[in-house]
């Protein structure tokens, strides 16, 4: 048998997005998973260009509480910095780059890019396939294209006449989200149509477009990709009833049931569908796609996350345990997909 060829590795986390403290978790156990595979591993903060992160020695249990307002008030510079990110991981020959970031930047495709210039090889999807998928409007364009459900929606830009009632189609309750962000930042269900401003104000803080998406009642699933392959189902079931922010990402908040107790047939209806949404908008690596699942059994897709999180609460790592992989091996396998 040939020995495995040690790698050097860099994990990128953290950044300049709203889910900036969720990178750093899923960072820094994605940096000490490497180290179990064998690797060498630099943890860098583009936030900060090439600063290291100390990955061995943080205490991630408050990153989800992560004061944000440095960020916000230095965000244009701190921004920019992600070119002396790129600058230093020329420098360094690396092998090949684990991004864990999540929203902004790193999930948009912008970073991907960059690295795809400077020829150096990352886990997860492509540029043009991220920057697609952070996009819930087209996402689901690129859903019924492919004939994955999707629950009906509205989108609506800055500019456009801010006007409920060219919504009502949609009737209530209604989802309002930012168009490209994740974790559930900025997300609103209005109930009741004097909620509806509020809600709309609230997404567009996170961006320049927002989602409006007519509310699916029933339970929370997710399939998780892994190359060619997809990963059992998860029903989701959070203690507050909405898998908000702090239940994904706050132990003890959520009970998650792997495999999700639903009919075989329905299992491979709702993976085949995810894997369709994953193809239909060029994924590759791995990908999680989420579900929602009426009480007629009638499935829909919400969204396809391109770098979804890898924390100790996250889905994926779950998924796949459920078949064997425990985290090192599931890490070590998206490093080897990357390279291929």
């Amino acid at each position: 048998m040939s020995k495995k060829k040690k790698l050097k590795v860099a994990v990128l986390l953290g950044g300049t997005s709203a889910e900036r403290d969720v990178s750093m978790s899923t960072g820094v156990a994605i940096a000490n998973a490497i180290v179990e595979c064998g690797h060498s591993v630099e943890a860098i903060d583009p936030a900060y260009g090439d600063k290291k992160i100390d990955f061995q020695n943080i205490d991630t249990g408050d990153l989800v509480k992560a004061d944000h307002s440095k960020i916000e008030s230095e965000k244009v510079q701190l921004d920019r910095n992600v070119f002396k990110t790129i600058d230093y991981l020329v420098s360094k020959n690396f092998d090949v780059v684990f991004l864990a970031l999540h929203g902004g930047y790193g999930e948009n495709g912008q970073v991907q890019g960059l690295l795809e210039l400077a020829g150096i090889p990352y886990c997860g999807s492509s540029s043009a396939a991220s920057a697609i998928a952070i996009d819930k409007h087209i996402s689901k364009i690129v859903f019924e294209a492919n004939g994955v459900p999707t629950a009906l929606w509205g989108h609506l830009t800055r500019k456009e006449a801010i006007d409920r009632h060219q919504f009502n189609a949609l009737g209530l309750p209604l989802v309002v989200k930012p168009n490209k962000q994740g974790s559930t930042v900025g997300l609103s269900i209005v109930r009741f149509w004097d909620e509806w401003e509020e809600a709309v104000e609230k997404a567009f803080q996170f961006g320049d477009s927002i989602l409006l998406e007519r509310f699916i009642p029933g339970r929370e699933l997710t399939v998780s990709i892994l190359g060619e392959e997809t990963l059992p189902v998860i029903e989701i079931i959070p203690d507050s009833g909405f898998y908000d922010y702090e239940s994904k990402y706050q132990s003890g908040k959520t009970r998650y049931v792997v495999p999700a107790e639903i009919p075989d047939q329905l299992t491979s209806a709702m993976q085949e569908a995810a894997m369709r949404a994953h193809d239909g908008l060029g994924c590759s690596g791995y990908s999680r796609v989420d579900f929602r699942l009426r009480e007629d059994g009638k499935f829909f897709c919400l969204e396809v996350n391109t770098l979804p999180g890898m924390t100790g609460t996250s889905l994926v790592p779950k998924a796949a345990k459920a078949v064997g992989l425990d985290f090192p091996e599931l890490v070590e396998r998206i490093i080897q997909l990357a390279l291929k």
